[in-house]
């Protein structure tokens, strides 16, 4: 489980102790992932490279970084962030089992991941605004927020495609922050963005905009390097810049946009939660909302739209784009 003179630990391999799912591996890479970025200030990562962090976790940075005070910490940071009770369950599990592994392989101390499995989630009601639906007008209201606080047209452009892949694409954040250039392709004649072992079909609208964001990074010739991150910082003097965005910097986006619009407190997974439920009122069948989310079955999908609110909520009557029309761009 560890590499040569434990230098390394390969969560992989020990991981399906644990659990069989590959949905819910993948859920745990993506936590210890951010919990690495933002703990330990390493690159947020995706896809291949995520699988081969995870293969190759650095030991003498997990047995640093790995505290019950440093998760607890992190734990209310993802609280004050607006993750939900379910999401913050998830993240201290995926912290809590790679302790408990690394303990059982002799890579970290037994009492160390006591003190760990012993950090409780923080109360949600004390740490986040209640999770809301946003209609589809205020879904328009805080995209073109985004646009017009923008202070060059470098940043309007990059955040006109932050909105659109989170709202079309209906993708989570630190997803969306760890896309590179080269996870864009063709599957089976249509454009799509590779997502851990997925691809999901990017529409018109999206591509326009991602086209328009190519241009700006790499002028009207030449294409951005396929390891690159496809959603980068903008420098004050509107320059992009060559690192990706981090998942705050995503969250501060839409958070910034509501506060602009005069909206209450908006984020990511409210716009999650809003498209799909637009989905759901449509009549856009369960298969196809299974797929865009990535679910393992049906079943946890129909879990999913149980716990929204019914239908009613969000009252135009545009089937998948809720940006507008595609020549609106």
């Amino acid at each position: 489980m560890t590499g040569k003179i434990f230098q390394t630990f390969d969560f992989t391999a020990a991981l399906p102790l644990r659990t069989q799912s590959a949905n819910t591996q993948r859920a745990y890479y993506r936590w210890v992932d951010m919990y690495l970025v933002d703990i330990a200030d390493l690159r947020p990562t995706g896809g291949d490279i995520r699988l081969k962090r995870m293969e190759q976790l650095p030991l003498k940075t997990l047995q640093r970084h790995l505290t019950d005070r440093k998760l607890h910490r992190w734990l209310n940071t993802l609280a004050e962030r607006g993750h939900g009770r379910q999401g913050l369950d998830q993240a201290r599990a995926a912290v809590v089992t790679l302790a408990e592994l690394m303990a059982a392989a002799g890579a970290l101390d037994h009492e160390v991941s006591a003190k760990i499995r012993s950090v409780s989630v923080p109360s949600v009601a004390h740490n986040q605004p209640p999770e809301r639906l946003l209609t589809a007008d205020e879904i328009r209201q805080l995209t073109n927020a985004a646009q017009e606080m923008a202070t060059s047209p470098n940043q309007m452009c990059r955040n006109q495609v932050v909105t659109a892949m989170l709202c079309n694409m209906v993708l989570r954040r630190e997803e969306l922050s760890a896309a590179k250039w080269g996870d864009i392709g063709i599957k089976d004649g249509k454009i799509t963005l590779k997502i851990e072992e997925d691809f999901i079909e990017m529409p018109r609208t999206v591509l326009l905009l991602v086209d328009r964001w190519r241009t700006a990074i790499t002028g009207s010739t030449g294409e951005p390097a396929t390891h690159s991150p496809l959603i980068r910082r903008i420098w004050k003097g509107g320059r992009v810049a060559k690192d990706g965005l981090s998942p705050d910097g995503i969250w501060l986006i839409i958070r910034d946009a509501a506060r602009f619009a005069n909206m209450n407190h908006v984020t990511p997974d409210d716009l999650r939660r809003s498209s799909v439920a637009k989905l759901r009122d449509d009549g856009v069948p369960i298969e196809e909302i299974n797929r865009l989310l990535r679910h393992r079955s049906t079943l946890i999908t129909e879990r999913f739209l149980a716990k929204l609110p019914p239908a009613g909520m969000i009252d135009e009557p545009e089937k998948t784009n809720l940006l507008g029309s595609e020549d609106e761009g």
